[in-house]
């Protein structure tokens, strides 16, 4: 081994004595997202993994979770068993919350046949209801691993939802790819966004780390495909629309309508320099 590769070694060993967290493994954090989905909403089990041990399933997914809380015990304010215990006590207030999101999203969407559908398939519900969980978690002071599961959902689904977002009501997500809210959004209830939205920050800078960065959007708004809307002092007024493509850092009214103005011009060739047409009677 030569002196350099010792030297090597010895920094990563030092690297490793002070590192601050331990992580959870990721392929139980998705694990265990999976399950509980599986769980609350038997229309997701696949012929594979079909249970009806209800009870069974739920202790060992307390067990799982408490598992995966462990490796960031030091960073904790309280055991991981409590934190557990809490978090599948408010599993009934999550589950309802969901129920909502779910029927928003069918009554609201076309295409869909029905709620089952929605919860089976669809990629926004999906992502919504990880979200929710990880937020859950996030109340409650765990580190990274909320962030590990809204990422898992992220890499599923392409849609970003940092686990910090507040979110109300009836939420909607429709298609969902290249949907991006950021972590100190505040979003209301009966809230619909679609494809490629983003609700960002202006400017990323890491004084900014404790202040709000990302827009508030209130009750009852319509946001269309590929609206981007930043900064945290942006406020889009409740039962506006937001049309495609807006790029808004400003705040609107309530009942606003924004859009994007687009111009079509349509350039016609000179009557001379059309070619003769020969009719065939």
């Amino acid at each position: 081994m030569t002196t350099d590769t010792s030297s090597f070694l010895e920094h990563l060993q030092t690297q490793r004595a002070r590192y601050r967290y331990r992580l959870p493994s990721r392929p139980d954090a998705g694990r265990f997202i999976d399950q509980l989905m599986r769980l609350l909403f038997p229309v997701t089990q696949d012929c594979k993994s079909v249970s009806q041990h209800v009870e069974e399933t739920y202790q060992a997914l307390h067990d799982q979770l408490t598992n995966l809380i462990c490796p960031l015990e030091k960073n904790l304010t309280e055991s991981p068993a409590i934190i557990t215990e809490r978090f599948f006590e408010r599993l009934p207030a999550i589950y309802d919350s969901l129920l909502l999101d779910a029927h928003s999203i069918a009554d609201n969407d076309p295409a869909s046949i029905g709620v089952e559908e929605v919860v089976a398939v669809y990629p926004g519900f999906y992502a919504i209801a990880v979200y929710r969980f990880a937020h859950e978690l996030l109340q409650q002071g765990v580190p990274l691993l909320p962030r590990m599961l809204t990422e898992y959902a992220h890499g599923q689904t392409g849609i970003d939802i940092h686990p910090g977002a507040t979110i109300g009501r009836s939420f909607f997500i429709d298609h969902g790819t290249g949907v991006v809210i950021g972590e100190t959004t505040i979003i209301g209830n009966n809230v619909k966004i679609y494809q490629g939205v983003t609700l960002g920050a202006t400017y990323v800078a890491k004084s900014m780390a404790q202040k709000k960065r990302h827009p508030t959007i209130e009750n009852n708004v319509v946001i269309y495909a590929n609206a981007t809307i930043l900064g945290g002092h942006t406020v889009v007024g409740h039962d506006s629309v937001i049309g495609g493509n807006v790029w808004l850092t400003s705040s609107v009214e309530p009942h606003s309508l924004v859009f994007h103005q687009h111009q079509t011009d349509v350039r016609l060739k000179s009557l001379e320099s059309l070619e003769p047409i020969n009719f065939v009677i």
